[in-house]
């Protein structure tokens, strides 16, 4: 009987062997072709060798003594060995992006380009109007503070003498820097539909204009161009061409033809990333012509200063129109290369799972991609016209607030439309509010985890918020006296804290037991078992968003209290309120309240666009702990065992 019974596994062994082997036999011949070809793409190889590798850790562990695990060997071995033949041609693949894939994609977004350049000349022609009707214009765009300097400058016969106020090499770093962060900028900011990178183009564009035509009211409009344009002709082209690549990534979204909006804006992202890319050399070179060349323009003779401009101009048009059209001409079939099939993700996800921490952070992202919208659907109705409601409020009671700038302008501004600094009884109030709102939200995302595969219900789930609200908020509630009430600078240090706290809101919102007081204890309980893991989540997450955030606004771009000077690293908001305190001191003398509540919009929708990313991960972080706890799935799987069909067998059925 023993026998017997050796020999039906010995059976089914055998037939899960031979699965194996039809199941990856193609991919195993792949290799065999192309091993014998010596122009295999590295990129493909270096994928198979990944494949290879695992299929063979797959044979080690199950048919560790048959034939498969020899033959697979072999192959490994012939594709590490393939793999590292082909590094050497890493730098021929690198120079062919130059030669041909970036201007190919130049050639592609030609139409962006030369509609970014179109509207810079048109309001850099703006500008140069609006200072001949109105000298004092100037000072409208660049400042008081500027203008009087540049009218020194003039005075002493030195009129850009703006370049001379630093060593050279100091210059040439910090004005690299700004070169690079301005073009990132312009980039990026096209991702909102292509509106940032249009009130870019015109904050820089309006200002050349404005400058040029100010020094030629002053009779230096010839000294002025020869000494800027050295630089600028790299250095304004760059950003042009920024423009046009922000343009391609805003059209992903605007644009998405036969693709989903994600999938428009990925392959929009590669495109513009590919141009970026190409001006990394010309911003480097603007930068040491500005610091070693315009630094000394006076010195120069004005032949050498023409020719430095030419050259410049001759080989930013040569690669960025010229040459496009021949690679387009010599590589017609790459021109309308069809895009790359995009990858399709997950969308139901098994919540009875252990998941690694890994595992955790992946899911994360992949549910929020996945779940988003209709997350905001469901807060379209429910929180964001409360949230619109109370920030108008707040800036009514609190109007002499917005009327400051803050050396952490973050802080202050999310303390006057949330009210944790608590100047009135009304504070309180709002406060309350707020705790509710995010509760709400926070079920919002919780319920979707429930409902993975049924689509938006608000009635349904207004029955689950009822239900849930009271615990959820109750679970929140410590999470909200930190938040609130705790001055921000002692968060790192509560920080070691929250993980005992962190799940009882998804405990209450996802828990099995029908008591709440266990689903609450459960919460606290998970917390305390996975400190670890909830505690790296936490810091993790909060580290890659503070990354995501900080060209946008975060900590690091703080105010100096006298607000005439910058701010100590200048991101897009500050730029963009910059321009809105700029333009509104010719309309009010409360000039700094419209900046202000531009800054408020951003930071709540921060809020609400990264908060679901901490709620979902602590869902599956609770998941996680509860099947540790009550392996919920793996008594499912045992339910199931041996009601599933061969073709489903999974290694779970042979450990």
């Amino acid at each position: 009987m023993l026998y017997g019974f050796n020999k039906k596994l010995f059976l089914s062994f055998q037939m899960k062997e031979t699965s194996f082997i039809e199941q990856n036999k193609e991919k195993w011949k792949k290799f065999q072709s192309l091993a014998s070809n010596q122009t295999s793409d590295p990129e493909e190889i270096a994928d198979l060798y990944s494949d290879i590798t695992d299929d063979l850790s797959y044979a080690q562990t199950f048919y560790s003594k048959r034939t498969v695990r020899v033959y697979l060997n072999q192959i490994a071995q012939g594709v590490h060995n393939l793999v590292h033949k082909q590094r050497k041609d890493s730098f021929r693949k690198l120079f062919t992006v130059w030669r041909v894939s970036i201007p190919l994609e130049i050639y592609r977004a030609r139409k962006n380009l030369f509609f970014a350049l179109f509207v810079f000349l048109f309001w850099a022609v703006v500008g140069a109007i609006s200072t001949h009707f109105n000298p004092d214009f100037p000072r409208m765009i660049m400042g008081d503070s500027y203008v009087e300097m540049t009218l020194k400058n003039i005075e002493k016969g030195d009129p850009l003498g703006v370049y001379h106020s630093n060593t050279q090499i100091k210059m040439f770093f910090d004005i690299t820097l700004n070169n690079i962060t301005v073009a990132f900028y312009t980039f990026i900011s096209g991702i909102f539909f292509t509106i940032g990178t249009h009130i870019l183009i015109f904050n820089n564009s309006i200002m050349l204009g404005a400058f040029q035509y100010f020094f030629h009211l002053k009779g230096l409009l010839i000294v002025s161009f020869l000494g800027i344009w050295i630089h600028g002709a790299f250095e304004i082209s760059s950003i042009t061409i920024a423009g046009g690549a922000g343009i391609t990534l805003g059209n992903g979204l605007l644009f998405p033809g036969s693709y989903t909006r994600l999938q428009s804006l990925q392959l929009s992202a590669k495109r513009g990333l590919k141009i970026m890319m190409s001006l990394i050399p010309f911003l480097i070179a603007a930068g040491y012509l500005e610091s070693f060349v315009t630094h000394n323009y006076q010195e120069l003779a004005d032949w050498s200063k023409w020719a430095i401009i030419t050259i410049s101009f001759a080989i930013i048009i040569f690669y960025y129109v010229v040459y496009p059209l021949v690679v387009a001409r010599r590589y017609p079939e790459l021109v309308h290369e069809n895009n790359p099939p995009i990858k399709t993700y997950v969308n139901v996800f098994d919540l009875n799972k252990i998941r690694t921490f890994g595992q955790v952070f992946s899911d994360t992202f992949s549910f929020y991609r996945a779940h988003i919208g209709k997350i905001m659907r469901y807060n379209l109705v429910l929180t964001i016209p409360v949230i619109a409601a109370v920030i108008i409020f707040q800036d009514f009671t609190r109007y002499q607030d917005l009327t400051h700038q803050y050396e952490y302008d973050w802080a202050s501004q999310l303390s006057i439309i949330m009210g944790f600094d608590v100047k009135s009884i009304s504070d309180f109030v709002v406060t309350f509010v707020w705790s509710i709102i995010l509760s709400i939200f926070t079920l919002s995302i919780l319920y979707h985890f429930k409902n993975q595969e049924q689509k938006a219900n608000l009635k349904t789930f207004v029955k689950f918020m009822l239900q849930k609200l009271p615990g959820t908020w109750l679970g929140l509630s410590f999470l909200f006296l930190i938040l609130f009430y705790l001055p921000w600078y002692w968060m790192f240090f509560v920080l070691f804290l929250a993980p005992f706290f962190w799940l009882q809101a998804s405990s209450v919102g996802l828990g099995e037991e029908s008591s709440f007081r266990k689903r609450f204890g459960n919460g606290f309980r998970y917390g305390t078992r996975n400190y670890g893991n909830v505690l790296l989540g936490i810091s993790v997450m909060s580290l890659v968003l503070f990354i995501f955030a900080q060209p946008i606004a975060a900590v690091f771009s703080y105010q100096e209290v006298n607000f005439m000077r910058e701010p100590a690293m200048e991101d897009f908001l500050d730029k963009l309120a910059d321009f809105i305190k700029n333009v509104s001191r010719y309309y009010t003398d409360d000039f700094m309240v419209p900046a202000n509540i531009v800054r408020q919009i951003v930071y709540v929708l921060f809020v609400l666009f990264t908060l679901p990313l901490f709620v979902i991960q602590m869902g599956f972080l609770f998941c996680t702990s509860q099947e540790q706890s009550q392996s919920i799935g793996l008594k499912k799987q045992f339910a199931n065992f041996g009601k599933r069909k061969r073709y489903q067998e999974t290694s779970l059925d042979f450990e």
